[in-house]
């Protein structure tokens, strides 16, 4: 016989552990909004590099996303967490200061955003190179800095072309919080497999942090085709 599920145990207060959900959900959300927003930073610079950098900067931007594409994700992340954190301790007893510890909070944004950060640099080169060069050359003509091109011209005219690609590596970085669970983090994924062993409710809980997945993903979808919207004013309708 089918036993009746328990829907008390999402209720927001103990002994629910709808609270705890909600928490957990929210810790996703900081943790895939900060690396992110660390990966646009990673993928403007390693773009930049790669486009107009000399040589041994394009041989670093291309190692750094080659790594990036070959290893799985859950891997990157061990090795960042746990390597980055052992190297930079011995950097700093190097120095004669006393090793950190890392939050998990900073320690997720950071693995995150390395990761996020070689996709976003093809994202982005992919994107610079479909802008029209007479833009370009325009902008120089008129005398203006190699900053202020990037900054007035390359930037925004490269906007639609790169948010595509940018949509679905928000997707993905709302995805990968979930690995995050391996090192002890409590996002969704883990305080939704706590509550789970905690009342044998294993349905319950995992369908319900699937809705919590697919609630973002549709606000996401919304934001994000209004900005694609945005980005692409003035220009013709694709046929």
């Amino acid at each position: 016989m089918i036993e009746a599920i328990d829907f008390s145990l999402l209720a927001l207060t103990s002994p629910g552990w709808g609270g705890a959900l909600l928490a957990g959900f929210l810790r996703s959300v900081e943790l895939a909004a900060g690396g992110y927003l660390l990966g646009i930073v990673i993928g403007l610079l390693g773009a930049t590099a790669k486009l107009y950098g000399g040589r041994v900067l394009r041989d670093i931007a291309e190692i750094y996303t080659l790594l990036i594409r070959a290893v799985p994700e859950l891997v990157l992340m061990l090795l960042f967490y746990y390597v980055g954190t052992d190297l930079l301790n011995q950097l700093m007893a190097a120095f004669g200061r006393e090793g950190i510890d890392i939050d998990g909070l900073s320690a997720g944004i950071l693995v995150i955003g390395l990761v996020q950060g070689g996709y976003a640099t093809e994202v982005f080169r992919g994107a610079i190179r479909a802008v029209p060069p007479g833009q370009i050359e325009a902008a120089q003509a008129f005398g203006m800095s190699p900053f202020r091109v990037l900054r007035r011209v390359t930037l925004p005219a490269m906007a639609p072309h790169a948010l595509p690609g940018m949509a679905n590596l928000w997707m993905i970085a709302t995805k990968d919080t979930a690995l995050l669970a391996v090192i002890g983090f409590s996002e969704l994924t883990l305080v939704t497999k706590q509550a789970a062993a905690a009342t044998r409710e294993y349905f319950l809980f995992f369908f319900a942090a699937g809705l919590l997945y697919l609630a973002l993903t549709l606000i996401s979808n919304l934001g994000l085709r209004w900005l694609e919207r945005r980005a692409r004013r003035g220009l013709p309708a694709a046929a």
